[in-house]
Protein backbone atom coordinates (compact mmCIF):
# COMPACT_ATOMS: atom_id res chain seq x y z
CA UNK A 1 0.00 0.00 0.00
CA UNK A 2 1.40 3.36 -0.99
CA UNK A 3 1.10 6.27 1.41
CA UNK A 4 1.22 9.85 0.20
CA UNK A 5 4.03 11.57 2.04
CA UNK A 6 3.04 15.07 0.95
CA UNK A 7 2.33 17.17 4.03
CA UNK A 8 1.73 14.15 6.29
CA UNK A 9 3.49 14.59 9.65
CA UNK A 10 5.87 11.75 10.43
CA UNK A 11 4.08 10.99 13.70
CA UNK A 12 0.92 9.87 11.99
CA UNK A 13 2.67 8.03 9.21
CA UNK A 14 3.78 5.56 11.88
CA UNK A 15 0.13 4.73 12.54
CA UNK A 16 -0.56 3.33 9.08
CA UNK A 17 -1.10 -0.41 8.80
CA UNK A 18 -0.33 -2.29 5.62
CA UNK A 19 -2.35 -5.00 3.97
CA UNK A 20 -5.68 -6.63 4.78
CA UNK A 21 -6.26 -7.40 8.45
CA UNK A 22 -7.29 -10.75 9.94
CA UNK A 23 -11.09 -10.86 9.99
CA UNK A 24 -13.19 -10.04 13.03
CA UNK A 25 -10.46 -9.00 15.42
CA UNK A 26 -12.47 -6.06 16.79
CA UNK A 27 -15.94 -5.77 18.24
CA UNK A 28 -18.33 -3.45 16.44
CA UNK A 29 -17.80 -0.75 19.06
CA UNK A 30 -14.01 -1.13 18.91
CA UNK A 31 -14.04 -0.88 15.12
CA UNK A 32 -16.22 2.23 15.23
CA UNK A 33 -13.89 3.76 17.81
CA UNK A 34 -10.82 2.96 15.71
CA UNK A 35 -12.29 4.47 12.54
CA UNK A 36 -13.53 7.58 14.32
CA UNK A 37 -10.26 8.11 16.19
CA UNK A 38 -8.09 7.81 13.10
CA UNK A 39 -10.40 9.88 10.89
CA UNK A 40 -10.37 12.78 13.35
CA UNK A 41 -6.59 12.94 12.92
CA UNK A 42 -7.23 14.62 9.58
CA UNK A 43 -8.51 17.64 11.54
CA UNK A 44 -5.94 17.56 14.34
CA UNK A 45 -2.58 16.14 13.23
CA UNK A 46 -3.07 17.24 9.61
CA UNK A 47 -4.77 20.60 10.18
CA UNK A 48 -2.85 23.65 9.03
CA UNK A 49 -0.83 24.39 12.12
CA UNK A 50 -0.91 28.18 11.76
CA UNK A 51 -4.68 28.57 11.27
CA UNK A 52 -6.05 25.34 12.72
CA UNK A 53 -8.27 25.06 9.64
CA UNK A 54 -8.68 21.89 7.59
CA UNK A 55 -6.56 21.47 4.52
CA UNK A 56 -8.63 20.80 1.43
CA UNK A 57 -6.77 17.56 0.67
CA UNK A 58 -3.45 15.85 1.38
CA UNK A 59 -2.21 15.94 -2.23
CA UNK A 60 -3.11 19.50 -3.17
CA UNK A 61 -1.29 20.87 -6.21
CA UNK A 62 -2.48 24.40 -5.45
CA UNK A 63 -0.42 24.83 -2.31
CA UNK A 64 -1.49 25.05 1.31
CA UNK A 65 -5.22 25.49 0.69
CA UNK A 66 -7.72 25.36 3.54
CA UNK A 67 -11.42 24.76 3.07
CA UNK A 68 -14.23 26.55 4.91
CA UNK A 69 -16.92 23.88 4.61
CA UNK A 70 -14.48 21.11 5.47
CA UNK A 71 -13.29 23.14 8.45
CA UNK A 72 -16.89 23.40 9.68
CA UNK A 73 -17.11 19.61 9.53
CA UNK A 74 -13.71 19.44 11.19
CA UNK A 75 -14.76 21.69 14.05
CA UNK A 76 -17.49 19.19 14.90
CA UNK A 77 -15.02 16.32 14.58
CA UNK A 78 -12.61 18.04 16.98
CA UNK A 79 -15.43 18.37 19.53
CA UNK A 80 -16.24 14.67 19.14
CA UNK A 81 -12.59 13.75 19.70
CA UNK A 82 -12.39 15.82 22.87
CA UNK A 83 -15.59 14.27 24.24
CA UNK A 84 -14.28 10.80 23.38
CA UNK A 85 -11.07 11.48 25.29
CA UNK A 86 -8.84 11.08 22.24
CA UNK A 87 -7.03 14.14 23.59
CA UNK A 88 -7.64 16.42 26.60
CA UNK A 89 -10.72 18.63 26.49
CA UNK A 90 -8.46 21.66 26.91
CA UNK A 91 -6.71 20.71 23.67
CA UNK A 92 -10.04 20.49 21.87
CA UNK A 93 -11.00 23.95 23.13
CA UNK A 94 -7.63 25.31 22.05
CA UNK A 95 -8.07 23.87 18.55
CA UNK A 96 -11.54 25.36 18.21
CA UNK A 97 -10.15 28.68 19.47
CA UNK A 98 -7.40 28.68 16.86
CA UNK A 99 -9.95 28.06 14.11
CA UNK A 100 -12.24 30.81 15.40
CA UNK A 101 -9.33 33.25 15.52
CA UNK A 102 -8.54 32.48 11.89
CA UNK A 103 -12.17 32.88 10.86
CA UNK A 104 -12.21 36.29 12.51
CA UNK A 105 -9.12 37.40 10.56
CA UNK A 106 -9.99 36.04 7.12
CA UNK A 107 -11.62 38.38 4.61
CA UNK A 108 -15.38 37.99 4.53
CA UNK A 109 -17.96 39.11 2.02
CA UNK A 110 -21.03 40.50 3.78
CA UNK A 111 -20.28 38.08 6.58
CA UNK A 112 -19.74 35.05 4.35
CA UNK A 113 -16.43 33.29 3.87
CA UNK A 114 -14.91 32.20 0.57
CA UNK A 115 -14.86 28.53 -0.39
CA UNK A 116 -11.06 28.28 -0.10
CA UNK A 117 -8.21 30.33 1.36
CA UNK A 118 -4.46 30.18 0.90
CA UNK A 119 -3.39 29.45 4.46
CA UNK A 120 0.06 30.95 3.94
CA UNK A 121 -1.11 34.34 2.66
CA UNK A 122 -4.57 34.40 4.23
CA UNK A 123 -6.10 35.47 0.92
CA UNK A 124 -9.16 33.88 -0.72
CA UNK A 125 -8.17 31.27 -3.28
CA UNK A 126 -10.44 31.03 -6.32
CA UNK A 127 -12.53 27.88 -6.42
CA UNK A 128 -13.34 28.58 -10.06
CA UNK A 129 -12.92 31.48 -12.49
CA UNK A 130 -15.51 33.81 -10.96
CA UNK A 131 -15.73 32.21 -7.51
CA UNK A 132 -13.24 34.27 -5.53
CA UNK A 133 -15.60 35.78 -2.95
CA UNK A 134 -18.42 34.84 -0.63
CA UNK A 135 -19.71 31.27 -0.81
CA UNK A 136 -22.95 31.06 1.16
CA UNK A 137 -23.22 27.25 1.14
CA UNK A 138 -19.68 26.69 2.40
CA UNK A 139 -20.41 29.38 4.98
CA UNK A 140 -23.49 27.43 6.10
CA UNK A 141 -21.39 24.31 6.61
CA UNK A 142 -19.02 26.37 8.73
CA UNK A 143 -21.83 27.97 10.73
CA UNK A 144 -23.28 24.53 11.46
CA UNK A 145 -19.94 23.78 13.14
CA UNK A 146 -19.78 27.16 14.87
CA UNK A 147 -23.20 26.72 16.45
CA UNK A 148 -22.30 23.24 17.69
CA UNK A 149 -19.09 24.73 19.10
CA UNK A 150 -20.93 27.65 20.70
CA UNK A 151 -23.19 25.25 22.56
CA UNK A 152 -20.34 22.92 23.52
CA UNK A 153 -18.24 25.78 24.88
CA UNK A 154 -21.01 27.13 27.11
CA UNK A 155 -19.79 26.61 30.65
CA UNK A 156 -16.30 25.72 29.43
CA UNK A 157 -15.08 28.91 27.75
CA UNK A 158 -17.79 31.57 27.69
CA UNK A 159 -15.63 34.12 25.89
CA UNK A 160 -14.87 31.73 23.02
CA UNK A 161 -18.54 30.68 22.89
CA UNK A 162 -19.49 34.36 22.50
CA UNK A 163 -17.00 34.75 19.63
CA UNK A 164 -18.64 31.82 17.80
CA UNK A 165 -21.98 33.51 18.35
CA UNK A 166 -20.72 36.80 16.95
CA UNK A 167 -19.43 35.17 13.76
CA UNK A 168 -22.79 33.50 13.20
CA UNK A 169 -24.70 36.72 13.68
CA UNK A 170 -22.49 38.61 11.23
CA UNK A 171 -23.46 36.47 8.21
CA UNK A 172 -25.78 38.58 6.02
CA UNK A 173 -28.03 35.83 4.67
CA UNK A 174 -30.68 38.30 3.57
CA UNK A 175 -28.17 40.30 1.53
CA UNK A 176 -27.56 37.19 -0.59
CA UNK A 177 -31.15 37.39 -1.88
CA UNK A 178 -30.36 40.56 -3.87
CA UNK A 179 -33.73 41.76 -2.58
CA UNK A 180 -35.55 39.05 -4.60
CA UNK A 181 -37.36 35.83 -3.79
CA UNK A 182 -34.19 33.78 -4.43
CA UNK A 183 -31.09 32.98 -2.41
CA UNK A 184 -27.80 33.18 -4.32
CA UNK A 185 -24.73 31.04 -3.73
CA UNK A 186 -21.86 33.41 -4.68
CA UNK A 187 -20.83 37.03 -4.59
CA UNK A 188 -17.46 38.49 -5.58
CA UNK A 189 -15.91 41.93 -5.14
CA UNK A 190 -14.41 41.49 -8.60
CA UNK A 191 -17.32 39.90 -10.47
CA UNK A 192 -20.38 40.76 -8.39
CA UNK A 193 -23.28 38.35 -8.99
CA UNK A 194 -21.86 37.12 -12.31
CA UNK A 195 -22.21 33.43 -11.39
CA UNK A 196 -25.95 34.02 -10.81
CA UNK A 197 -26.32 30.64 -9.10
CA UNK A 198 -29.65 30.34 -7.27
CA UNK A 199 -29.56 27.82 -4.42
CA UNK A 200 -32.16 25.25 -5.44
CA UNK A 201 -32.84 21.75 -4.10
CA UNK A 202 -33.17 18.99 -3.20
CA UNK A 203 -29.46 18.58 -2.47
CA UNK A 204 -26.80 19.31 0.14
CA UNK A 205 -27.79 22.96 0.51
CA UNK A 206 -30.87 22.57 2.75
CA UNK A 207 -28.91 23.70 5.82
CA UNK A 208 -28.26 27.04 4.11
CA UNK A 209 -31.97 27.88 4.08
CA UNK A 210 -32.48 26.65 7.64
CA UNK A 211 -29.68 28.84 8.96
CA UNK A 212 -30.78 31.78 6.82
CA UNK A 213 -34.31 31.51 8.22
CA UNK A 214 -33.00 31.03 11.78
CA UNK A 215 -30.66 34.03 11.81
CA UNK A 216 -31.55 36.51 14.56
CA UNK A 217 -29.82 39.35 12.70
CA UNK A 218 -30.14 38.82 8.92
CA UNK A 219 -33.01 36.36 8.29
CA UNK A 220 -34.60 35.56 4.97
CA UNK A 221 -38.36 35.49 4.38
CA UNK A 222 -40.05 32.05 4.16
CA UNK A 223 -41.14 32.97 0.64
CA UNK A 224 -37.52 32.72 -0.51
CA UNK A 225 -37.41 29.05 0.47
CA UNK A 226 -40.75 28.34 -1.19
CA UNK A 227 -40.02 30.23 -4.40
CA UNK A 228 -36.41 29.19 -4.92
CA UNK A 229 -35.27 26.00 -3.18
CA UNK A 230 -38.54 24.10 -3.62
CA UNK A 231 -39.09 25.12 -7.24
CA UNK A 232 -36.22 23.30 -8.91
CA UNK A 233 -36.79 20.50 -11.38
CA UNK A 234 -35.23 17.96 -9.03
CA UNK A 235 -36.94 18.88 -5.77
CA UNK A 236 -39.98 16.59 -5.83
CA UNK A 237 -39.54 13.00 -6.96
CA UNK A 238 -42.06 10.46 -5.64
CA UNK A 239 -40.86 7.57 -7.83
CA UNK A 240 -39.90 4.05 -6.80
CA UNK A 241 -36.44 2.61 -7.41
CA UNK A 242 -35.90 -1.06 -6.57
CA UNK A 243 -39.21 -0.95 -4.72
CA UNK A 244 -38.08 1.99 -2.55
CA UNK A 245 -39.99 5.27 -2.77
CA UNK A 246 -37.87 8.44 -2.94
CA UNK A 247 -39.99 11.49 -1.98
CA UNK A 248 -37.44 14.19 -2.88
CA UNK A 249 -34.40 14.44 -5.09
CA UNK A 250 -33.07 13.64 -8.54
CA UNK A 251 -33.16 10.29 -10.33
CA UNK A 252 -31.88 7.54 -8.00
CA UNK A 253 -31.26 10.23 -5.40
CA UNK A 254 -27.98 11.72 -6.57
CA UNK A 255 -24.67 11.52 -4.66
CA UNK A 256 -24.99 10.41 -1.04
CA UNK A 257 -23.42 13.55 0.38
CA UNK A 258 -26.91 15.01 -0.03
CA UNK A 259 -27.79 12.87 3.02
CA UNK A 260 -24.79 14.00 5.04
CA UNK A 261 -23.65 17.62 4.78
CA UNK A 262 -26.84 19.30 5.99
CA UNK A 263 -27.43 16.68 8.69
CA UNK A 264 -24.15 16.69 10.59
CA UNK A 265 -25.74 19.05 13.11
CA UNK A 266 -29.35 19.15 11.93
CA UNK A 267 -31.00 16.06 13.42
CA UNK A 268 -33.12 14.34 10.74
CA UNK A 269 -34.85 12.00 13.21
CA UNK A 270 -38.50 13.02 13.26
CA UNK A 271 -37.91 16.04 11.01
CA UNK A 272 -40.87 16.38 8.65
CA UNK A 273 -42.68 18.77 6.37
CA UNK A 274 -45.65 18.44 4.05
CA UNK A 275 -43.56 16.44 1.57
CA UNK A 276 -41.47 13.99 3.57
CA UNK A 277 -39.97 12.57 6.72
CA UNK A 278 -36.31 13.55 6.26
CA UNK A 279 -34.80 10.62 8.12
CA UNK A 280 -36.86 8.19 6.06
CA UNK A 281 -36.05 10.09 2.87
CA UNK A 282 -32.31 9.83 3.55
CA UNK A 283 -32.61 6.16 4.53
CA UNK A 284 -34.42 5.48 1.26
CA UNK A 285 -31.73 7.31 -0.72
CA UNK A 286 -29.03 5.23 0.97
CA UNK A 287 -30.84 1.93 0.42
CA UNK A 288 -31.37 2.78 -3.25
CA UNK A 289 -27.60 3.10 -3.62
CA UNK A 290 -27.13 -0.27 -1.97
CA UNK A 291 -29.81 -1.87 -4.16
CA UNK A 292 -28.14 -0.39 -7.23
CA UNK A 293 -24.83 -2.00 -6.24
CA UNK A 294 -26.56 -5.36 -5.72
CA UNK A 295 -28.19 -5.03 -9.14
CA UNK A 296 -24.91 -3.81 -10.68
CA UNK A 297 -26.39 -3.02 -14.11
CA UNK A 298 -23.00 -2.15 -15.61
CA UNK A 299 -21.22 -5.21 -14.26
CA UNK A 300 -18.54 -3.41 -12.23
CA UNK A 301 -16.14 -5.56 -10.26
CA UNK A 302 -16.78 -5.92 -6.54
CA UNK A 303 -20.21 -4.29 -6.21
CA UNK A 304 -22.51 -5.91 -3.67
CA UNK A 305 -23.52 -5.90 -0.02
CA UNK A 306 -19.86 -5.48 0.99
CA UNK A 307 -19.15 -2.66 -1.43
CA UNK A 308 -21.64 0.08 -2.25
CA UNK A 309 -22.10 3.82 -1.83
CA UNK A 310 -21.56 6.49 -4.47
CA UNK A 311 -20.74 10.13 -3.97
CA UNK A 312 -18.35 12.85 -5.07
CA UNK A 313 -14.76 11.87 -4.36
CA UNK A 314 -11.48 11.34 -6.10
CA UNK A 315 -11.56 9.16 -9.19
CA UNK A 316 -8.91 7.02 -10.94
CA UNK A 317 -9.73 8.47 -14.36
CA UNK A 318 -10.69 12.13 -14.06
CA UNK A 319 -9.38 13.31 -10.69
CA UNK A 320 -12.68 14.17 -8.96
CA UNK A 321 -16.16 13.03 -9.91
CA UNK A 322 -19.68 12.49 -8.56
CA UNK A 323 -19.99 8.73 -9.29
CA UNK A 324 -23.71 8.61 -8.56
CA UNK A 325 -25.96 5.98 -10.17
CA UNK A 326 -27.58 6.67 -13.50
CA UNK A 327 -24.78 8.90 -14.78
CA UNK A 328 -21.65 8.27 -16.88
CA UNK A 329 -19.60 9.12 -13.77
CA UNK A 330 -20.60 5.80 -12.17
CA UNK A 331 -17.48 3.93 -13.27
CA UNK A 332 -16.85 1.31 -10.59
CA UNK A 333 -15.54 3.77 -7.99
CA UNK A 334 -16.91 3.39 -4.46
CA UNK A 335 -16.27 6.15 -1.90
CA UNK A 336 -16.07 4.97 1.74
CA UNK A 337 -17.58 8.22 2.99
CA UNK A 338 -20.84 7.37 1.18
CA UNK A 339 -21.82 4.24 3.11
CA UNK A 340 -19.95 5.04 6.33
CA UNK A 341 -21.44 8.52 6.73
CA UNK A 342 -24.87 6.92 6.20
CA UNK A 343 -24.43 4.72 9.28
CA UNK A 344 -27.09 6.74 11.10
CA UNK A 345 -29.66 5.61 8.49
CA UNK A 346 -28.45 2.09 7.70
CA UNK A 347 -26.30 0.85 10.60
CA UNK A 348 -26.11 -2.84 9.68
CA UNK A 349 -25.60 -2.24 5.98
CA UNK A 350 -22.98 0.47 6.56
CA UNK A 351 -21.10 -1.65 9.11
CA UNK A 352 -20.86 -4.43 6.51
CA UNK A 353 -19.05 -2.05 4.15
CA UNK A 354 -16.84 -0.77 6.96
CA UNK A 355 -15.81 -4.29 7.96
CA UNK A 356 -15.05 -5.25 4.38
CA UNK A 357 -12.94 -2.19 3.69
CA UNK A 358 -11.11 -2.49 7.01
CA UNK A 359 -10.42 -6.22 6.99
CA UNK A 360 -10.27 -7.17 3.31
CA UNK A 361 -8.65 -4.23 1.53
CA UNK A 362 -5.72 -1.82 1.87
CA UNK A 363 -8.10 1.12 2.28
CA UNK A 364 -7.38 2.01 5.91
CA UNK A 365 -4.49 4.40 6.40
CA UNK A 366 -3.07 6.91 8.90
CA UNK A 367 -6.16 9.16 8.88
CA UNK A 368 -8.92 6.62 8.39
CA UNK A 369 -10.21 5.21 5.13
CA UNK A 370 -8.69 6.56 1.95
CA UNK A 371 -10.93 8.53 -0.36
CA UNK A 372 -11.95 6.00 -3.02
CA UNK A 373 -11.73 2.38 -4.10
CA UNK A 374 -12.13 0.92 -7.58
CA UNK A 375 -11.28 -2.80 -7.73
CA UNK A 376 -11.35 -2.78 -11.53
CA UNK A 377 -8.36 -0.40 -11.63
CA UNK A 378 -4.73 -0.88 -10.71
CA UNK A 379 -4.02 0.28 -8.10
CA UNK A 380 -7.52 -0.12 -6.68
CA UNK A 381 -6.85 2.22 -3.75
CA UNK A 382 -6.86 5.97 -4.31
CA UNK A 383 -4.73 6.78 -1.30
CA UNK A 384 -5.82 10.41 -0.94
CA UNK A 385 -7.70 12.27 1.78
CA UNK A 386 -10.24 15.09 1.37
CA UNK A 387 -11.62 17.16 4.24
CA UNK A 388 -15.19 17.10 2.93
CA UNK A 389 -15.14 13.29 2.85
CA UNK A 390 -13.34 12.64 6.15
CA UNK A 391 -15.46 15.10 8.14
CA UNK A 392 -18.87 13.47 7.59
CA UNK A 393 -17.45 10.03 8.43
CA UNK A 394 -16.17 11.14 11.83
CA UNK A 395 -19.22 13.25 12.69
CA UNK A 396 -21.84 10.72 11.60
CA UNK A 397 -20.08 7.88 13.41
CA UNK A 398 -20.24 10.01 16.56
CA UNK A 399 -23.90 10.85 15.94
CA UNK A 400 -24.60 7.13 15.54
CA UNK A 401 -22.76 6.34 18.77
CA UNK A 402 -24.05 9.18 20.95
CA UNK A 403 -25.99 11.80 18.97
CA UNK A 404 -23.49 14.36 20.29
CA UNK A 405 -23.33 16.80 17.38
CA UNK A 406 -27.07 16.56 16.79
CA UNK A 407 -27.72 17.37 20.45
CA UNK A 408 -25.36 20.33 20.44
CA UNK A 409 -26.60 21.93 17.23
CA UNK A 410 -30.27 21.35 17.98
CA UNK A 411 -29.85 22.92 21.43
CA UNK A 412 -29.26 26.25 19.65
CA UNK A 413 -32.34 28.32 20.57
CA UNK A 414 -32.59 29.84 17.08
CA UNK A 415 -32.98 26.57 15.15
CA UNK A 416 -36.44 25.28 16.07
CA UNK A 417 -38.11 28.67 15.41
CA UNK A 418 -36.26 28.84 12.08
CA UNK A 419 -37.48 25.37 11.13
CA UNK A 420 -41.01 26.28 12.12
CA UNK A 421 -40.79 29.41 9.98
CA UNK A 422 -40.08 27.26 6.92
CA UNK A 423 -42.84 24.76 7.65
CA UNK A 424 -40.80 21.97 9.27
CA UNK A 425 -42.06 20.00 12.26
CA UNK A 426 -40.53 17.52 14.68
CA UNK A 427 -42.52 14.56 16.01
Amino acid sequence: MKIKLLLLPAAILLLASCGPRPANQLSEEALLDTVERYTIKYFTDFADQATGLARERNNDRNGNIVTIGGSGFGMMAVIAGAERGYYPQAEGIERVGKMVGSLERLERFHGAWAHWYDADSGNPFSFSQFDDGGDLVETAFMVQGLLAARQWLAGKDEALSARCDKLWKEVEWDWYTQGTDSLYWHWSKNYGWKMNHRIKGYDETLITYILAASSPTHPIRPEVYEACYKKSGYYYNGKEYYGITLPLGMELGGPLFFCHYSYLGLDPRGLKDDRTDYFERNKAHTLIHRAYALDNPRGHKGYGADLWGFTSSDDPDVGYSSHHPGTPDENGTVSPTAAISSIVYTPEESMQVMRYLYYQTDMFGPMGFYDAYNPSREPAVLDHYLAIDQGPEAVMIENYRSGLLWKLFMSSPEILPGLDKLGFKYD
